[in-house]
């Protein structure tokens, strides 16, 4: 099968074996392919290994222990070695596509943004109705999806923030009440003011880096923080007077340390809560763009360059 690999030269467009599913797994025939800022670091490996975390297509095999799928059911899935003509992962981590006019290039963006903030703010975060909730870089994909989870779950206040005029003035439409610009010095001030002081009770930090002090002073007493991504950095200073004053929870998570049965868990509560909606259309993202798989190089540049507002698409067959 034709796939993408991390080669000592780049994205490179290469034949290698079509994967073989265990047990407890599904081969799909991939139809599309989303693109994610962790296959920047999986490029960089230079490992020879197919690029790409998340995928929509139709199952062609299915192991005696993968649940109810079947030859030609429409799934959206997240594992790895997306970017190829067919990927593997286990059953119960693959979502059934709910709406058969749903394409699949819509399809593919959706999985790993659900999965991501759902675990954030509802499991970790432990969201609330009523309760007021920051995304701290909300322009990204899992971003704009973590606003319109908050908004449909019965948050209070959603704080949005971003770096690029153009993508803050969007994030209205992604459920933010209100988009704050993080490079400005200060910005944590304008979240206390629309609070009365008192912060927001649950922080997804996408950002961490140097200026996680401000982070940190959005919280309120008694505030969960998740730190779901690292775009500002992985190395900053911590205040832990603050932490202390303010009882804050500060968890950390990753899919990368979770068991196959973890991620069915975190799988099955997304779909439990948020099954309905993504059924209703009711949460979305938007397409950036659509490339070739062979293309794949030009795409992963363009998620380098920062250039673009949603999720960048490989359309496979």
């Amino acid at each position: 099968m034709k796939a993408i690999i991390a080669a000592p030269e780049g994205a490179t467009l290469a034949e290698v074996p079509v994967p073989r599913p265990q047990a407890h797994e599904i081969l799909v025939r991939v139809k599309a392919a989303s693109l994610n800022r962790a296959d920047l670091a999986g490029l960089a490996a230079k490992d020879g290994k197919v690029i790409g975390m998340e995928w929509a297509g139709e199952v062609v095999e299915a192991g005696p222990d993968a649940g109810p799928w079947k030859p030609g059911d429409r799934v959206m899935c997240t594992g790895a070695g997306a970017y190829a003509e067919y990927a593997v992962t286990d059953g119960g981590r693959a979502c059934r596509i709910p709406d058969a006019t749903l394409p699949y290039d819509e399809a593919t963006i959706l999985t790993l943004a659900l999965q991501a903030m759902h675990d954030a703010l509802v499991t970790h975060g432990r969201l609330q109705r009523g309760q007021d909730v920051l995304i701290h870089g909300a322009s990204s994909g899992v971003g704009l999806m973590g606003m319109q989870i908050a908004r449909l779950l019965g948050a209070g206040q959603v704080f949005g923030t971003g770096t690029h005029a153009g993508r803050l003035a969007r994030l209205a439409e992604f459920g933010a009440t209100t988009a704050i610009d993080a490079s400005q010095a200060g910005w944590h001030e304008r979240i206390l003011a629309a609070t009365g002081g008192k912060g927001v009770e649950v922080v997804v930090d996408q950002v961490t880096g140097r200026d996680f002090a401000s982070t940190m002073k959005t919280a309120a007493i008694g505030g969960r923080i998740v730190n779901l991504g690292r775009l500002g950095g992985a190395d900053s200073p911590f205040d832990f007077q603050l932490h202390a004053l303010r009882r804050l929870s500060y968890i950390g998570v990753t899919f990368r340390t979770r068991s196959v049965a973890e991620i069915r868990e975190l799988n099955a509560r997304m779909l439990a809560d948020l099954g309905a909606a993504v059924a209703a259309r009711q949460l979305r993202l938007p397409i950036d763009s659509r490339f070739p798989l062979a293309e794949a190089g030009a795409a992963l540049a363009r998620m380098a360059a920062n250039q673009h507002f949603g999720k960048i698409v490989l359309l496979v067959d």
